[in-house]
């Protein structure tokens, strides 16, 4: 049985005021405040059918998550725009038949680290999604990223100004970024300079002032909110810091991505009490939260920070918790809670549990201290929650899924992957970047994990809803499959679909997922990647989607 805690954030003091058990029917059926995140819209009605659709997908079981919708349809298409949900016959210039297979939302990642590169884009549209996000680690600049993309994007893409980069840029004068993508900018050091200076240099009052600067002005340039991965930088990143951007998000009513100051169960640096840092900010500052892959950062203590996380929503503030369907995540060698004094003592694990992607071995003692020394930047996995953990967390009805999906490096010699081309084969990197959403699927087949309906909803409705909430009005448009919304959609069959990729293969595609489509344009098909066809669009604020004043998120 479950225990359950209610928890309240007293500024960065985390207090529990009561614990209980919870049963299975407590966590199936949230409280009704709770249940406002999966309330379900009147159903569509039908409107006339344009006679010249562009893309007709025929004879499918569509499902809705918010209308609940789940009824064999006809789904007309027209000028990227979802113009028919019916069960007359029609007709388009291009047409898919999508009997036996679901025809779905296109699916949303909150959690994308390698929106910007090709072959990247090419593994997340096997996986069924249509709109990756870089929520997380964020980017900087933030106008560069966009503008990079323009016209060249297979996916939508959206990305935070994130913290991480921001720092770098004001603490490393040497450093240059390529496009703006943090992330990557880090996996090619010898090119950008990067350093680990935004992870261990505490900033001075004027540095931290020219920081929140930098994250406003990504904010201004069209940025969906704040990237903070406090869980990188310990001992280096302040809490005014960590408040100053949360309060940057409240000022013009966005969001905040989080990876949490601690990773761990240990009472002075528990998974807890990091996101207990951030809601307390969010308390003061305002804004939205997702708590991004709550299970690495809380472990054991997940039921606890996801029961002070739905008792925040509860009484009005904007937090929802990010799950990924894996007991084992990806980061870089030098992350500071792979320190041997939290990664043993704090998470349980040792040396042994951390694999170095490139070769695929996992590392000793001494193949450790050699990395952190000489390449802080290379790529490793590592153990951290359960899987019942996991799969607990998975089910909870308020969570999200996302899939942090991590650059890949070349098998042959552990490069940096960007190219559209290269073979899925010839890559190693966690299986998440491929297969996060098929295995999801797979996990409601043959694990009854789930209602289906609830699982394509935390993929779909339930993050463009929350980003709709928290100053993204684009969102109202995706993550549902109905008359009005975006032509993102993904077609799949439940029957089969499932995550191929793996630890020691991480690049192997998803199948089952025969056919997406992105904003009325098919881009997958037949199971296979269209070359040169780039219908994405660039999920981003202009400045006068910004309040021109501190919007006031008290409950």
């Amino acid at each position: 049985m479950t225990r359950y805690c209610v928890a309240v954030a007293l500024s960065s003091v985390l207090v529990l005021v009561g614990c209980k058990p919870a049963s299975e029917e407590a966590v199936e059926k949230p409280d009704a405040a709770l249940d406002k995140r999966e309330a379900a819209a009147p159903a569509p009605t039908e409107t006339a059918i344009p006679e010249d659709l562009d893309l007709v997908i025929l004879n499918g079981r569509v499902m809705d998550p918010e209308s609940k919708l789940d009824a064999q349809r006809n789904v007309g298409v027209k000028d990227g725009k979802i113009v028919a949900v019916t069960e007359q016959a029609i007709k388009g210039s291009e047409t898919i038949d999508a009997k036996g297979h679901v025809v779905a939302p296109g699916f949303i990642d909150t959690h994308h680290h390698n929106v910007l590169t090709p072959f990247g884009q090419k593994l997340a549209l096997r996986d069924g999604i249509t709109t990756p996000l870089e929520l997380e680690g964020g980017v900087m600049p933030v106008g560069e990223w966009y503008d990079s993309m323009g016209g060249k994007s297979q996916t939508n893409y959206g990305a935070t100004a994130g913290v991480m980069g921001a720092r770098e840029t004001v603490l490393n004068p040497k450093f240059k970024s390529i496009a703006g993508a943090s992330m990557n900018d880090l996996d090619q050091p010898k090119i950008t300079g990067a350093t680990m200076n935004w992870s261990t240099k505490v900033a001075t009052d004027a540095e931290i002032e020219k920081v929140l600067a930098l994250v406003e002005q990504g904010v201004k340039e069209g940025a969906r909110g704040v990237g903070l991965t406090t869980g990188y930088m310990v001992d280096g990143i302040t809490s005014r810091e960590t408040y100053g951007v949360q309060a940057i998000a409240g000022k013009y009513g966005l969001l905040l991505g989080l990876h949490g100051r601690f990773s761990g169960q240990d009472q002075g640096a528990s998974g807890m009490l990091g996101t207990d840092e951030q809601l307390a900010a969010v308390l003061a500052g305002g804004g939205g939260l997702i708590v991004q892959h709550m299970t690495a950062q809380c472990l054991a203590l997940t039921p606890y920070c996801q029961e002070m996380i739905d008792k925040a929503y509860a009484k009005g503030h904007q937090v929802i918790s990010e799950i990924y369907p894996y007991s084992y995540g990806a980061t870089i060698v030098g992350a500071d809670y792979l320190h041997p004094d939290n990664y043993k003592n704090n998470m349980g694990h040792d040396y042994g549990d951390i694999v170095e992607i490139a070769t695929m071995k996992p590392l000793t003692k001494e193949r450790y201290e050699k990395l952190v020394k000489t390449a802080p930047f290379t790529n490793v996995t590592f153990k951290n929650a359960t899987e019942e953990t996991v799969a607990e967390a998975l089910k909870h009805p308020t969570s999200l899924i996302g899939s942090d999906a991590f650059p890949y490096a070349m098998k042959s010699d552990g490069s940096f992957v960007k190219d559209w081309d290269t073979p899925y084969d010839a890559v190693n990197g966690h299986p998440r970047g491929a297969g996060t959403h098929a295995v999801v699927l797979q996990m409601v087949r043959e694990k009854n994990l789930m209602p289906l309906m609830l699982a394509i909803s935390k993929m779909t409705y339930m993050p463009a809803k929350f980003m709709q909430d928290n100053g993204v009005p684009q969102m109202a448009h995706k993550g549902r499959l109905q008359v009005g919304a975006d032509a993102d959609i993904t077609v799949f069959d439940p029957d089969t679909v499932k995550q191929v990729a793996t630890p020691a293969n991480g690049g192997l595609p998803s199948t089952g997922i025969p056919y997406v489509v992105v904003n009325g344009t098919v881009v997958v098909k037949d199971s296979k990647v269209l070359k040169g066809v780039y219908p994405g669009q660039a999920i981003r604020t202009s400045g006068a989607d910004l309040p021109s004043q501190e919007r006031d998120d008290s409950p």
